[in-house]
């Protein structure tokens, strides 16, 4: 097998970059795997997401955003012949009109698509270009989750779809010791703590865990970790309801595992929220998650455990978050995201796409690194187009 190219538009911290990051870590053929950025440069996205430097030797930046679209495929094309790739895995539709027609252009034999947000029901257009566009390619179509695999089965009248659930590095994410978590993070000791995770921007409405808190009992404290547009505004609102001593701003943490492991419940009370991925992470941390009841969230909550939280009504809210405050551990959550969300079995997933089409082929250096076998995916696999 020659190289195998991922493309994404944007390489960032969200979902589709950590997506395509953790497969070029934990694939068996990372040594052959490039991830191609279509906008942006190295620089940028380093300082943005320094955690890029594991990987910094794999990525290929274009910087096309100023250019056409047409352009831009012939760049791919000669990339990918450079290359010699025999599998392109492309990353959101934006990535497919692009890098799956030049894939066809340069011959490349496989070609993977993965759909990882819900834009289907916002956006009622994106459906008929992504048809025309796998009817055109012919990708194997892959989706995180099963909610919505359902909803892009109806959307795309396709059945030919495969679930490879997303996964996190359960061994970087893991539980710990609460009272040193919260000592090197400066968190109070002796009380409850709900936490949070993502950009400080109106759409994750962090506005509503603060009015929820007003509410709950002395001993429970809030913390968000991350920064944003609204962040002076959320201080104000903590401020006006006298919460300052119990809402604590974490801005950007460094160490997330450390986070999680001091909190006793994440919440999510998002507007909009597609596959989100700070919920898995705590999980597999031994931390119980509540979250909006909508998008794909179900399919990242514990069933046991998980709580799908009622935004739209207040009452409901605090009710809600605090029955999960009182609630008795039982079995953790890491349990399931073993079983459900561990990120190798995901990567393995991916490679036994690639083995599909190109037999597997390790040679004498990475056979003494990883076992030259072909990966066995647990997955159902669509039917070739």
């Amino acid at each position: 097998m020659n190289a195998v190219i991922q493309v994404v538009k944007h390489l960032t911290p969200g979902m589709v970059g950590i997506a395509a990051v953790n497969i070029q870590q934990f694939s068996a053929l990372r040594q052959r795997r490039y991830i191609v950025c279509l906008e942006g440069t190295m620089s940028e996205s380093l300082d943005r997401w320094p955690d890029l430097k594991n990987v910094v030797d794999k990525l290929i930046f274009l910087d096309a955003e100023s250019e056409t679209a047409a352009s831009v495929i012939r760049t791919l094309v000669k990339l990918l012949r450079t290359y010699n790739a025999s599998v392109v895995h492309t990353h959101q539709s934006t990535a497919l009109y692009q890098a799956g027609i030049a894939a066809r252009l340069a011959g490349v034999k496989t070609i993977i698509h993965s759909e990882h947000d819900n834009w289907l029901q916002e956006e009622p257009k994106h459906p008929r270009l992504l048809k025309m566009a796998l009817s055109c390619i012919h990708p194997v179509v892959v989706t995180s989750g099963g909610r919505m695999n359902d909803r892009l089965q109806t959307s795309l009248s396709r059945r030919d779809i495969t679930t490879i659930p997303y996964g996190v590095d359960i061994q970087r994410f893991q539980p710990g010791n609460q009272g040193m978590a919260r000592l090197r993070l400066g968190l109070p000791t002796g009380v409850k703590i709900i936490g949070t995770a993502g950009r400080l921007i109106p759409e994750k409405r962090h506005h509503l865990l603060i009015h929820a808190l007003s509410h709950l009992p002395e001993n429970v404290h809030l913390t968000l970790a991350g920064e944003g547009a609204l962040a002076q505004t959320l201080h104000m609102l903590a401020i006006k309801l006298s919460l300052s001593h119990r809402v604590h701003f974490m801005g950007h943490v460094e160490n997330m595992p450390e986070f999680y492991q001091a909190l006793d419940l994440f919440c999510i009370t998002s507007e909009e929220e597609d596959y989100p991925v700070s919920p898995l992470e705590a999980q597999a941390c031994g931390i119980p998650a509540a979250l909006t009841d909508m998008g794909a969230c179900s399919d990242v909550l514990c069933p046991l455990n998980g709580i799908p939280l009622n935004t739209d009504d207040e009452r409901t809210l605090i009710y809600q978050i605090h029955a999960a405050l009182l609630k008795k551990p039982g079995i953790s959550p890491r349990r399931y995201i073993l079983q459900h969300h561990d990120v190798r079995p995901m990567a393995e997933a991916y490679d036994a796409l690639c083995y599909q089409e190109n037999p597997p082929y390790l040679d004498k250096h990475q056979q003494a690194a990883y076992p030259a076998r072909q990966p066995k995916c647990r997955y159902t696999l669509p039917n070739k187009p």
